[in-house]
Parts: structure tokens; C-alpha cells; sequence
């Protein structure tokens, strides 16, 4: 059992037969009455972000998710296929199992897929990626010293605002997390 004050953020718990992450906390004293905590969870079955605020008395049971390495091989209308690179087991997951990962995955990039027991939940991309523009207005020489950006679309098809000296067919790196630009590869 974790006791709600002992929450920090990627611990994953089981709340009312859901697993979620969580993504921040607030640990919250007001002036008058009783302390309390404020988060955001993700709920890894669904996807869904939720806020809920708790007593501080509460205790939540942990959940123990298991995390494997697999490679993405392709998409087949709303399926997504990966295989173990040990053992050559494949594994499918729909659309809304993969959520907005769908954005940055690319053909035999190295993803981990979570599990809550035998339960396929998702999957966890990596922190950084490289990508190549496929697409974007010419870039301006000496303009590092601005902070102008333009739009420029990556391999996936998804745009991605960056510096105005990237081009076409340059190697870029960009964050899972929010889809931003975080430099040259």
C-alpha cells in the first residue's frame, strides 16, 4: 500500500479497479481545515487524463507494471504490430491503445510495451527520436540568433515547429513527450 503523501509522479497506482499514472501532484496545506493532494493521472487503459484531489489518509494499492523492448513493424488499418527481437513473438494493439504515439512511431524504431500482469496496456515511446523533414519552407542562413520559427513536416506527416535554418531533408531531434523541436541530430 502507498500512502497518499508518499505519491510521486510516473509511480503507477490501482484506484476503484483502474491503473493510472501519475503524471503531476500537489501536495496542498491551507490555512484553515486539512491538508490534501491534488494530481493529474493518466489512466493507461484508456488514455484519459483525470484531476482528482484526495485526502491525506488515503492509501492506494501499487500496481507493478512490467515494461518489454519490442520493434514497431507496420500499421494495418487501426492495428499497430511489434515483435519481440528475443523471441520473435508479435503483438498487436489498436488505435486507441496506442493513442498519440501513433504521431511519432516509425517503421523497426525500438518501443517498450507496458503490461499489468498478462494485460497489454500500451506502449512507451522514447524520450527523443530522430526524424528527418520531408518538407518545409527554405531555411534562412545566419538566422540561429533569432527564435523565429516556421513549420516543417517530419517522416511520420506530423508538423513540427522549427528554427528558421532548418531544411528539407535535414535530421532533426524531436520530444515524444510534446512534439517539439530539441535540436540537430
Amino acid at each position: 500500500m502507498v500512502d497518499v503523501n508518499d505519491i510521486r509522479n510516473g509511480m503507477t497506482l490501482l484506484i476503484e479497479g483502474n491503473i493510472y499514472q501519475i503524471v503531476e501532484f500537489l501536495h496542498v496545506k491551507p490555512g484553515k481545515g486539512a491538508a490534501f493532494m491534488k494530481t493529474k493521472m493518466k489512466n493507461l487503459r484508456t488514455g484519459t487524463t483525470l484531476e482528482r484531489t484526495f485526502n491525506t489518509n488515503v492509501k492506494f494499492e501499487e500496481a507493478r507494471i512490467d515494461r518489454k523492448t519490442v520493434q514497431y513493424l507496420y500499421e494495418a488499418g487501426d492495428t499497430y504490430y511489434f515483435m519481440d527481437n528475443i523471441t520473435y513473438e508479435q503483438y498487436e494493439l489498436s488505435d486507441t491503445q496506442i493513442g498519440d504515439n501513433k504521431d511519432f512511431l516509425l517503421e523497426n524504431m525500438e518501443v517498450q510495451l507496458t503490461f499489468y500482469g498478462a494485460e497489454l496496456l500500451g506502449i512507451t515511446l522514447p524520450e527523443k527520436v530522430e526524424y528527418t523533414i520531408i518538407e518545409c519552407e527554405p531555411g534562412i542562413k545566419d538566422s540561429t540568433a533569432t527564435a523565429a520559427t516556421k513549420v516543417a513536416k517530419i517522416d511520420t506527416g506530423i508538423a513540427v515547429r522549427v528554427p528558421m535554418f532548418i531544411n528539407e531533408g535535414d535530421k532533426i531531434i524531436v520530444t515524444t513527450a510534446d512534439g517539439k523541436y530539441y535540436g540537430r541530430a
